[in-house]
């Protein structure tokens, strides 16, 4: 695993949220295509709370906190609980800046990383340091995904009476 690449696309993922976010209105920002997809505003606060609560909590429980419990992690729950959709685009986007931050800190402050370390996640797989970090720099780039979907499907819909067609598939 190449730790300085990864860290460095942890650091380029962030400035991606950010350039996904900026210039979203308030309308857009808590816009949904439907009932089930998140919203810009829902997305960025999920990247919030896992930033704090998920990969990097977890990550030092794999390698600090042998066969302690890891704490509740309720992603799809705390988008109703937490009402993400409520709050302010700008400041939750800054709150997630601020937690990969400190995110990037902590793991310049680790030595001797033994990435093969491994403890029992909460839903029984075994989870290997490696993993869990690697999967925390992937996760970075599906809600990357996730934000250009609902750019485009915004695009879309403010668009009608008139097709996108001619702009490629997608």
């Amino acid at each position: 695993m190449n730790l300085e690449q990864l860290t460095t696309e942890m650091q380029h993922n962030a400035r991606r949220i950010q350039a996904m976010v900026d210039g979203v209105g308030d309308e857009q920002a808590r816009w949904k295509p439907d009932a089930e997809t998140w919203s810009v505003l829902e997305v960025v606060n999920h990247l919030y709370d896992e930033e704090r609560h998920d990969f990097r909590t977890r990550l030092d429980y794999i390698l600090h906190k042998p066969g302690e419990p890891w704490p509740a992690n309720r992603p799809q729950e705390w988008v109703t609980e937490r009402r993400y959709n409520e709050r302010d685009l700008h400041e939750s986007l800054q709150n997630f800046l601020d937690e990969r931050q400190q995110s990037m800190d902590w793991l310049q402050s680790l030595t001797d990383i033994d990435w093969e370390r491994s403890e029992t996640a909460p839903w029984g797989a075994t989870m290997s340091a490696g993993t869990m970090f690697a999967s925390w720099v992937a996760h970075d780039v599906l809600h990357l995904r996730q934000l250009a979907e609902l750019h485009r499907e915004w695009i879309v819909r403010q668009s009608e009476p008139y097709s996108t067609y001619y702009a490629g598939e997608w």
